[in-house]
C-alpha cells in the first residue's frame, strides 16, 4: 500500500478526522469517491441546556469521533460528541460560562457569533488560542437590554475557521424574549454543508474551492438529509434557522405555508412581516413564525447567484444551478394533517433596536473588500491589506456612532461580519433603506456598496471584522478593530 506522505498527514491529521487501515506499512488514508446522503427520518432537535437563576454554565468538548451525517456513518468533529452541538438558551442579563476543552489535533477557540458581549479577556476574544489538550474558561455577561433572538457559536482560530466548521463544530444560542411569543412549539434548524470521502471522512478542500468559497456536496439540517416532521393545520410554530455553511447562500422557500419573519440576526421588527422567501448569507439567522396549512410542503434552498472570483468560471463542486435543480434542494419535509388547532393570540408589539439614521456621526470610513492575484495565488484583502494579528486596522472612540461604507471591489458577493457591535443598514447601492434593519452579517453585492451605522456602546476592547465566506477570512479578508 502507498505510504502516507508527511504533507497529507499534516493536512488531514490536523483535523483529526481521517479513517485508518492497519497494515505492515502503518496507517493508510483513503480519499476515494464521495458518499451520498440517505434522506428521510424524523427531524431531531439538538440537545438543550438552559440558564437558571441568571447563570448558564456548560462544558464544550471539541473532538473528532464517529457521527451520523446525512444518514451515513462519518468521522467528523463535534461538540460533546454531536453535530450540531447543544443549544444554549439564556435570557438578557444572564451570565454564560463555557469551559472549552480542546481534544482536537490542532488549536481552536470559540466565537459567540452575534452576541453583544465584551471582546476582552475571557469574553468573545478571537485572539485566544486553545492548544490541543488544553482547556479555556470563557465568561460572557449579556447586557440587561440584550436583543432576543437566535445566535450561534463556532471556532474562530484564524486560518482554521472554515475547516473546523465544515467538519462539524457549531451550535445554536437562543436569547429568550422578555415578552413571550406564543407558538405550538419551537424548532431549531441549523443548516450546514460538508463533503465526505468514500470512507466517510470530511474531505480535503482544494485551494481553488477555497478561493471561490467551498460548498459541500451534502446539505443538511441538524446533521440530517431532508428529515420530516409533522404538524396539525393552523399550528403556529417558531423556527430558529441558522446558516452555518462556510460559503453557501441559502434562499429559503416553504411554498403552501405562511411564513412571518420576526427578525434577522439581532434585529427585530415591531410586528412580523409576511414573506415568501428568506435569503440567509453565511452566518445569518432568521427568526420565523410558520402557520401550517393542510397537506404540508418542503423547505427548499433555491439557487442563489453569488457571482464568481476573477478568472474563475463554471460551477464549483457542491453547487447546483437552476438548470440542475429548478426546484432547489429539499432541506426538510413538513407534513400537515389532522384536526385544525385553535388560532393563537396576535404577536405582541416587539421592542426594536434604536434607529441611528438621525444620530450624530463621529466618523465616516470606507471599508473595501478586494481580491486579486498576488505572487502565485489569489490575495484576499480589506483596504488593501491581508490580516495580521499584531496590526490594529481601525481605532474607534467608545460611545461614538460611525458610518461605514462597505465597498465590494470584486465580481462576487461578500457577506461582511462585525463582531460584538451590530450594524444598522442605511443604504444599499445608493438606495435608502426604509426600515431600521439591524444585522451582524451584511451582504455586500458584487461591485456594489452598502452603508451601515454602528453604535460602539457598552464595551471596549479589540475585535475583528471580516468576510463571512470563511475561506476568504482564513485567506486574509479580515481586519482588526480596537474600541478605546
Amino acid at each position: 500500500m502507498k505510504p502516507l506522505s508527511r504533507r497529507r498527514a499534516l493536512l488531514l491529521g490536523g483535523l483529526g478526522i481521517a479513517a485508518t487501515a492497519a497494515g505492515g506499512g502503518g496507517l493508510v488514508w483513503t480519499l476515494a469517491s464521495r458518499t451520498t446522503a440517505v434522506p428521510g427520518g424524523e427531524l431531531v432537535q439538538p440537545a438543550e441546556v438552559r440558564s437558571a437563576n441568571g447563570q448558564l454554565q456548560v462544558r464544550l468538548q471539541a473532538a473528532p469521533g464517529p457521527m451520523v451525517l446525512g444518514g451515513r456513518q462519518a468521522t467528523a468533529l463535534g461538540y460533546n460528541g454531536g453535530i450540531p452541538g447543544p443549544t444554549l438558551r439564556l435570557f438578557p442579563g444572564d451570565v454564560l460560562r463555557v469551559e472549552l476543552v480542546n481534544n482536537l489535533a490542532q488549536a481552536t477557540n470559540l466565537h459567540v457569533h452575534g452576541l453583544h458581549v465584551s471582546p476582552e479577556g475571557n469574553g468573545d476574544n478571537v485572539f485566544v488560542s486553545v492548544n490541543p489538550g488544553d482547556a479555556f474558561s470563557y465568561g460572557y455577561k449579556l447586557p440587561a437590554d440584550h436583543p432576543p433572538g437566535v445566535y450561534w457559536y463556532h471556532p474562530h482560530h484564524h486560518g482554521m475557521v472554515a475547516d473546523q466548521i465544515f467538519a462539524g463544530l457549531f451550535g445554536a444560542i437562543i436569547v429568550e424574549d422578555r415578552k413571550p411569543i406564543e407558538s405550538a412549539l419551537e424548532r431549531v434548524l441549523l443548516i450546514s454543508d460538508t463533503t465526505l470521502d468514500g470512507q466517510g471522512n470530511v474531505a480535503q478542500v482544494p485551494m481553488m474551492e477555497r478561493m471561490m468559497g467551498r460548498q459541500g456536496e451534502l446539505l443538511l439540517v441538524n446533521g440530517q438529509s431532508n428529515p420530516h416532521f409533522d404538524a396539525r393545520p393552523g399550528q403556529r410554530e417558531r423556527w430558529r434557522i441558522v446558516n452555518t455553511c462556510v460559503a453557501r447562500y441559502l434562499r429559503l422557500r416553504l411554498d403552501g405555508q405562511q411564513m412571518q419573519l420576526l427578525g434577522m440576526d439581532s434585529g427585530r421588527f415591531p410586528a412580523p412581516k409576511t414573506v415568501k422567501e428568506v435569503l440567509l448569507t453565511p452566518g445569518n439567522r432568521a427568526d420565523l413564525l410558520v402557520t401550517t396549512s393542510d397537506g404540508g410542503s418542503v423547505l427548499r434552498a433555491l439557487y442563489q447567484d453569488r457571482g464568481s472570483m476573477p478568472g474563475m468560471m463554471g460551477q464549483m463542486p457542491g453547487e447546483r444551478g437552476p438548470a440542475d435543480q429548478p426546484d432547489g434542494t429539499a432541506l426538510a419535509t413538513l407534513r400537515v394533517a389532522g384536526e385544525p388547532v385553535p388560532q393563537l393570540p396576535t404577536v405582541p408589539i416587539q421592542d426594536v433596536p434604536e434607529d441611528l439614521r438621525s444620530a450624530a456621526v463621529a466618523a465616516r470610513r470606507r471599508i473595501v473588500l478586494a481580491a486579486g492575484m498576488g505572487t502565485g495565488m489569489m490575495r484576499f484583502t480589506i483596504n488593501g491589506k491581508e490580516f495580521q494579528e499584531a496590526r490594529i486596522d481601525t481605532r474607534v472612540a467608545s460611545g461614538s456612532v460611525e458610518e461605514w461604507t462597505l465597498t465590494n471591489a470584486t465580481p462576487m458577493d461578500h457577506p461582511f461580519h462585525l463582531h460584538v457591535w451590530p450594524m444598522q443598514i442605511i443604504e444599499e447601492n445608493g438606495q435608502s433603506v426604509d426600515d431600521a434593519i439591524w444585522q451582524d452579517v451584511v451582504n455586500v453585492p458584487a461591485n456594489g456598496r452598502v452603508k451601515v451605522r454602528v453604535a460602539f456602546k457598552d464595551f471596549r476592547g479589540r475585535s475583528v471584522y471580516h468576510c463571512h465566506i470563511l475561506d476568504h477570512e482564513d485567506l486574509g479578508m479580515m481586519g482588526s478593530i480596537e474600541v478605546t
